[in-house]
C-alpha cells in the first residue's frame, strides 16, 4: 500500500527513543497526538494537526508550548483511552495506515491494550503498528507478512490465541507449519537474519522486534 495522505502517526503516552528508522517510518504522515503523548512532538520534529484526549496527563507547560494546535477535549470519565478516542479520530479522516508511537513501556494495561487495538485494526484492514523506536509491535493475523529488520535484531511472535500452520523464515531458529498454543514461548526470543516472512493459517498473534543498530 502506497504511504501518503492516508498515513496517519498517534503520539501515545510511553516510552520513546528518537532514532532514524523512527523518523523514517514517519515521514510525509499526517500527525495526532493523544493527551500526553504530545510530549513526544518535540523531539520526533513534528506538530500535530490534531490533539485529543482528557488532557490530565497534559502539563501545563506543556499545553502552552502546543496552544495553537486544534484540541478536541474529552471527559475523564469515558469509556474509551485517549490512545484509541486519537486512532478513532484519524480514521474518521481517512486513515488506512497508522503508525503508533510510544504506547510501551509505561503502564502494562495499556501496553497490552494497544497490542489489541493493533489487531483490532488489522482485522479491519487499516495497516497498524506500534514503535518506541527500539521496540515494535505488529499484529499477524492469517496470511503472509513481511518485516524489514536488521541482521541481529531479536524478533519473537506472542501468540494471542491458539495457533495453526505458522512459518517463520529469514530467523535462526525458522519453523514449518507449526501449531503453537496459547502461552507456549516456542517463538519468543529468535534472532532475524534479515528480512522475516511471517505466514499463519489460523488465529492471532503479536510480533515484537527490537531492531540492532536503531540509533
Amino acid at each position: 500500500m502506497a504511504w501518503g495522505m492516508t498515513r496517519f502517526v498517534v503520539l501515545l503516552g510511553g516510552d520513546l527513543t528518537a532514532t532514524s528508522r523512527l523518523a523514517s517510518q514517519i515521514q510525509k504522515a499526517r500527525i495526532i497526538a493523544a493527551d500526553g503523548g504530545m510530549a513526544h512532538a518535540e523531539p520526533l520534529g513534528v506538530e500535530p494537526e490534531l490533539w485529543v484526549g482528557d488532557f490530565d496527563s497534559t502539563s501545563e507547560d506543556l499545553a502552552e508550548r502546543h496552544k495553537d494546535v486544534t484540541r478536541h477535549a474529552f471527559p475523564a470519565e469515558k469509556d474509551k483511552t485517549d490512545g484509541e478516542i486519537a486512532v478513532d479520530e484519524a480514521i474518521k479522516l481517512g486513515a488506512r495506515e497508522i503508525v503508533l508511537v510510544g504506547g510501551l513501556g509505561g503502564q502494562t494495561d495499556h501496553a497490552a491494550s494497544h497490542l489489541g487495538l493493533i489487531l483490532k485494526l488489522g482485522r479491519r484492514r487499516v495497516y497498524s503498528f506500534i514503535t518506541s523506536g527500539t521496540e515494535e509491535a505488529y499484529p499477524i493475523l492469517n496470511g503472509t507478512h513481511h518485516f524489514d529488520l536488521p541482521p541481529g535484531s531479536r524478533f519473537s511472535v506472542v501468540p494471542f490465541t491458539d495457533l495453526a500452520g505458522l512459518d517463520l523464515e529469514g530467523v535462526k531458529w525458522p519453523l514449518v507449519n507449526r501449531s503453537v498454543p496459547l502461552g507456549s514461548s516456542l517463538t519468543v526470543s529468535n534472532v532475524a537474519l534479515g528480512p522475516v516472512t511471517v505466514r499463519l493459517n489460523q488465529g492471532y498473534a503479536v510480533a515484537l522486534a527490537y531492531p540492532e543498530s536503531v540509533a
